[in-house]
């Protein structure tokens, strides 16, 4: 273990603490995750787009 990765956890904790400013573990966690719901709801959303406009080009045929 470095002095370095103990200064990194060093600062984590603080700011986890609220002694300094940053973004908590919590916090950047909870991002992280909505980030990927974010981005498998946008993927959902295209192929939606994608299944309405085949099935509305079913409609239209005679």
């Amino acid at each position: 273990m470095s002095a370095e990765t103990l200064r990194v956890w060093d600062r984590r904790r603080e700011v986890d603490a609220g002694q300094r400013p940053g973004v908590t573990t919590d916090a950047a966690a909870g991002i992280r995750r909505l980030q990927k719901e974010n981005a498998e709801l946008r993927k959902s959303n295209e192929i939606l787009k994608a299944a309405s406009v085949f099935f509305a080009k079913e409609l239209v045929r005679p």
